[in-house]
């Protein structure tokens, strides 16, 4: 029996290369999915992919995670075609190029542009935003439904980067780690009302964000940084979307009922490894 028969569900960020895999999982558990991001084309031609693999419960709800209008009009459609949701996948978020810095660390020599010194403070706070407000604000949103039902399911979506900050994406891995914070703070908050939050932290998988970072222009040659990012994974090679299915039927499911507040790595043991 599936173990999501007719659960409704919302994926923020759901076109996205492992998002668009959770949402696929969460349907051959037999959930309903609505498909929330900011571009209506690329959520259906999500939704034409999945219904030609045999998959029709799904709903497009363009909005911006960042928009309480937005997100609100989303929940009203949700509600209206389904009824109250009662699990929230928090897949919406990314970086931005002017909130890196071209250097891993500040040497003698490092100018100053591309060191911590040279990022925007605008890109910094829209990394901010977009992973840790466009988190928060669906929590906000789309929970009240959960109180409302008495019981509900919140799956926030970390990163490696927040428990071991990477070289170069200061705001990212700070971005991350409130949401980790977040997560386990909401947990204890919603724990008396039958209300579950936990965090799902991928480890480094291939999207078509950082093909360029971590692969030469063949395509499979790994760059230096690809290969430092291999050489730290014990078992050796960069997860893909599927990798994500089990962690989240999991957390999404009725096995871990008495599962709240952590964040589950699937990471090839990349947070395991001390590097030597």
């Amino acid at each position: 029996m599936s173990s999501l028969k007719d659960k409704v569900c919302v994926v923020t960020g759901a076109a996205g290369i492992l998002c668009s895999a959770m949402v696929e999982a969460l349907l051959e558990e037999g959930a309903k999915v609505a498909l929330l991001g900011r571009t209506e084309s690329k959520l259906v031609d999500l939704k034409k992919e999945l219904h030609d693999k045999g998959y029709s419960e799904t709903l497009v709800t363009a909005a911006d995670v960042l928009n309480a209008d937005d997100l609100n009009k989303a929940k009203e459609l949700i509600n209206t075609t389904w009824g109250k949701v009662d699990l929230l996948v928090n897949g919406a978020g990314g970086n931005h190029p002017n909130a890196t810095s071209k250097a891993e660390q500040m040497t003698a020599d490092t100018p100053m542009e591309d060191s911590f010194f040279g990022m925007s403070l605008d890109a910094f706070g829209f990394v901010f935003d977009l992973n840790f407000k466009g988190t928060l604000l669906p929590c906000q949103i789309f929970g009240k439904d959960m109180i409302d039902s008495g019981a509900g399911n919140i799956i926030n979506i970390s990163s490696m980067s927040a428990d071991r900050p990477l070289t170069k994406v200061g705001a990212y891995s700070s971005a991350k780690a409130s949401v980790d914070s977040l997560t386990q703070w909401l947990s204890v908050h919603l724990a008396t009302r039958n209300i579950r939050v936990n965090g799902l932290a991928p480890g480094f998988f291939v999207t078509g964000q950082n093909k360029f970072l971590l692969f030469q222009e063949d395509g499979e040659t790994p760059t230096a940084r690809g290969q430092k990012i291999i050489n730290n994974t014990p078992m050796g090679k960069f997860g893909k979307p599927e990798d994500l299915k089990g962690a989240v039927k999991f957390l999404a499911g009725p096995e871990s009922r008495f599962v709240t507040g952590i964040v589950l790595p699937v990471d090839g043991g990349f947070s395991a490894f001390s590097g030597v």
